[in-house]
């Protein structure tokens, strides 16, 4: 009895260390890549650079919006930083688009109680006539409310929409809130209305306006569309809520120049794979702002995190196995015209796109990774989930990741991504408005995330594993 126990524990212990060391060999890095990977977090948690990165571009080019002096002053300044980071390749790729002037933006309340309003153009609005508008406000709760009243039943009137948007660490309140930005003044003009007034899509109780950009539809009458300052818009509901008529004015002299063509470009720069040079790792930002503020958090904050992880990659003795390629899309503001080109011009290239991360949300830390690969390679995303928790990240049990913003045209397009969800509860405080200034960046949480992406970059390009399958 006691020999057959002794065997049958032998037999267990042989079994054992089997697994384990199938486990160790089926793993995506091995002990040096390891190490390695270790001071890549200890580098990035130290290092400065990203940081420094946002300074700079706020600093010495400010908010770039489409086409404008900021918009080439920005791409200047990409190219010029990716060469003195030691980028092996930067080049550009032009994206062209409409060009659209903000003007000035100007709200009152005429009766019954008159009060000056904060307002902002929304991107892409028309202009009142030079004299601006004033009219009667016909209030909404939501854009749904708006659409369900008859066609040409608000004619001489300014449509309101006072949604208010509210406050997630994930920032879904931010889906039910833009479709009035986005759709709104279309929605307005068939009920007949002259214009489109809304309360900002914002978390904050700021006196500061949001922008951002809307649409038009070929066949409906172009109306202006403003957004109002939260006090603002609570100020106007509440003369509303007295009963009576309130008379609004309101002047826009936004316009866009059909006479002038709006040429940006995408930025990229790579760090060329060691082995196999033609597979790429892509880590996005975008590169254009709104023209207020100066862009610190949307997108400065993943223009300094991305080109600072691969940077920090590029030091290393040797290069990992994998291209790592920075891409800084133009245009994501104005309809996400730079992904659009991206897509177009590496369309047969895509298939060598193994795996993609984009940052454009979020302030605060990190807190989970959900993965959009395949099936079979999701053992080697659990291996880089075990490297990340330390830093506070908790893999997803789901695996229908989509990269942010830019990244997501070529997760539709195929690419396996990775989206990394930050603490975003005080964003929308600020996006899209004046209040976008390098102060609002949180230099400890900007540390933390520049070691998270600077790992998972290093990761994708050593790792052995397919992501497709």
């Amino acid at each position: 009895m006691t020999a057959k126990i002794t065997t049958l524990m032998q037999l267990s212990l042989v079994i054992c260390l089997s697994i384990a060391s199938s486990f160790v060999a089926g793993q995506a890095l091995n002990s040096e890549q390891k190490t390695q990977l270790k001071q890549l977090q200890s580098t990035a948690l130290q290092s400065q650079l990203s940081y420094q990165l946002i300074e700079s571009l706020t600093t010495e080019v400010g908010h770039r919006l489409m086409g404008s002096a900021g918009d080439e002053k920005a791409i200047i300044w990409a190219v010029n930083k990716m060469k003195a980071l030691g980028f092996d390749k930067v080049w550009t790729e032009p994206v062209t688009g409409s060009y659209w002037l903000r003007g000035t933006a100007k709200a009152h309340i005429v009766a019954p109680y008159p009060h000056d309003l904060v307002v902002l153009a929304l991107g892409g609005s028309v202009a009142t006539a030079e004299s601006g508008i004033t009219a009667n406000v016909a209030h909404f709760e939501t854009l749904a409310d708006l659409q369900a009243i008859p066609d040409n039943s608000l004619e001489g009137k300014i449509a309101f929409v006072s949604y208010q948007m509210t406050r997630h660490i994930d920032g879904n309140g931010y889906g039910p809130a833009v479709g009035t930005r986005v759709n709104g003044a279309v929605v307005a003009a068939q009920k007949g209305a002259s214009a489109l007034v809304m309360r900002s899509v914002g978390t904050d109780n700021n006196r500061i306006a949001h922008t951002g950009i809307m649409r038009y539809q070929d066949k409906v009458k172009k109306i202006p569309a403003a957004a109002l300052s939260n006090p603002d818009a609570d100020l106007l509901l509440n003369q509303l809520k007295r009963g009576g008529e309130v008379s609004l004015y309101l002047n826009i002299t936004a316009r866009t120049d059909a006479e002038v063509v709006a040429t940006s470009a995408n930025v990229i720069g790579e760090f060329t794979g060691s082995e196999k040079p033609d597979e790429i790792v892509a880590l996005g930002a975008h590169l254009d702002s709104w023209d207020v503020g100066a862009g610190a958090l949307d997108d400065g904050l993943g223009i300094g995190m991305v080109m600072a992880a691969a940077h920090h990659i590029g030091q290393l003795p040797q290069r990992p196995k994998r291209t790592i390629r920075v891409i800084l899309f133009a245009a994501e503001e104005v309809g996400l015209l730079g992904a659009k080109q991206y897509v177009k011009d590496h369309q047969a290239e895509l298939d060598t796109h193994v795996l993609g991360a984009e940052w454009d949300f979020g302030i605060g830390r990190i807190y989970k990774m959900t993965p959009g690969v395949g099936a079979q390679s999701l053992n080697a995303i659990r291996e880089l989930g075990q490297y990340l928790a330390p830093l506070g990240v908790a893999l997803s049990a789901e695996n229908n990741g989509r990269a942010q913003s830019d990244m997501g045209a070529l997760s539709d397009a195929g690419m396996p991504s990775i989206n990394f969800s930050p603490d975003g509860e005080h964003y929308f405080d600020y996006h899209h408005t004046e209040n976008d200034t390098l102060d609002k960046v949180q230099p400890e949480a900007l540390k933390i995330n520049t070691a998270i992406y600077t790992m998972f970059a290093y990761f994708a390009a050593q790792s052995s594993a397919d992501f497709r399958h």
